[in-house]
């Protein structure tokens, strides 16, 4: 045996060693993952809650700060989510229900959110998602909100102006989209390209180019257009590779849309109310008269108080023809007192103000 192949048997061995008390921590892990569970149950025995956003995000912020390499951060942060996912599938099994069918880029951020030890639930609209978990077959959803490249998600914000539930949390996705097309078919012999309406935005200019004369069907879902493309000889899908993957299509063009920084952000909705973590987002709907200087009024307690809004988005109103109410995403917790400030301020001056939550502000470190 050369010095080479010893220190090679060495190296196994130490992570044979190394393997084996990673086996034994990680039970001790589950074993208290269940304690947790029990302490729980007895101090709430009618609903305890066993998810708690707020306490992940403060594991993975703290994991993340005390990362020593040579795992980059973004690496210890998916390795340590399937370990709370697993832990956490020992207190309660989740269900999460997300847009199908199976393949989408929401399947994928609720994958991200809550890791592969949950039960997914795909249904056919944003709508059905809110449906299940109020109804409570399902304990979360996950629904896209707002993409970086083609802006709000529509369905998501009128299904919250009737909806009791609240955003736990937020998930943001790189979106990188791809040609599909049959196995073996002609990219050439293309007549149509579907997918769903957003996804067909955010590579209008790479369709104009490549595609100019094609029709352009929009679909439900990304991954509905991967399933239509698989069954028919002519038809393409914009997609992701994972769609590729479940529906055995070939990837003719990938990383096709416009903007190479595409981003979609996707709210956790469930009958929950999150605690502060100290890196928090709040998002509320505001309804208002159609009166000069409403909007004037609905932002200045913003400035007052220095709060920082990340977003503001008017929708009709379903409630009066021509009224309009504002979805508004800012820095901040409820409880942090220039919030609680604000909050009260708006409803002095407005005719509704819906709290939709407080929850982590999610973390791009991929």
């Amino acid at each position: 045996m050369t010095p080479e192949d010893e220190e090679l048997r060495d190296l196994r061995e130490r992570i044979d060693a190394i393997d084996r008390e990673l086996r034994t921590l990680l039970n001790k892990r589950a074993a208290c993952a269940e304690e947790v569970a029990t302490l729980k149950s007895r101090m709430d025995a009618d609903t305890p809650v066993y998810y708690r956003p707020e306490r992940e995000a403060e594991i993975l912020a703290r994991l993340r700060e005390e990362n020593e390499g040579p795992l980059p951060d973004a690496h210890i942060e998916r390795l340590f989510r399937e370990i709370i996912s697993c832990c956490l599938s020992l207190e309660q099994p989740l269900t999460i229900a997300c847009l199908g069918p199976t393949g989408t880029y929401t399947e994928a951020a609720a994958v991200k959110q809550f890791g592969h030890f949950v039960k997914m639930r795909t249904l056919s609209s944003v709508a059905d998602v809110f449906r299940e978990v109020e109804s409570g077959a399902a304990h979360y959803g996950v629904v896209a909100v707002e993409n970086s490249t083609d802006g709000m998600v529509k369905h998501t914000l009128d299904c919250f102006t009737t909806s009791s539930l609240s955003i736990c949390g937020e998930v943001e996705l790189p979106i990188h989209h791809a040609l599909l097309l049959r196995r073996g078919g002609d990219p050439d012999a293309i007549v149509e390209i579907c997918s769903h309406e957003q996804s067909l935005a955010q590579c209008r200019h790479w369709l104009d180019v490549h595609y100019p004369t094609q029709s352009r069907r929009p679909v439900a879902s990304n991954a509905e257009a991967a399933r239509i493309a698989a069954e028919a000889d002519g038809v393409a899908a914009i997609a992701g590779e994972t769609a590729a993957d479940r529906y055995g299509l070939d990837s003719v063009h990938q990383n096709i849309e416009d903007q190479p920084g595409n981003k979609t952000r996707f709210f956790v909705i469930g009958d929950q109310q999150v605690e502060r973590t100290g890196r928090d987002r709040t998002s509320i709907i505001v309804s208002t008269r159609n009166e000069p200087g409403a909007l004037y009024k609905i932002l200045a307690p913003f400035k007052r108080h220095d709060i920082s809004l990340s977003r503001i988005e008017s929708r009709p109103s379903q409630t009066s023809s021509w009224d309009y109410v504002f979805f508004i995403d800012f820095e901040g917790h409820r409880d942090d007192d220039p919030v609680g400030d604000v909050l009260a301020e708006l409803n002095e001056v407005a005719t509704g103000v819906k709290n939709l939550g407080s929850y982590p502000q999610a973390w791009m470190g991929d």
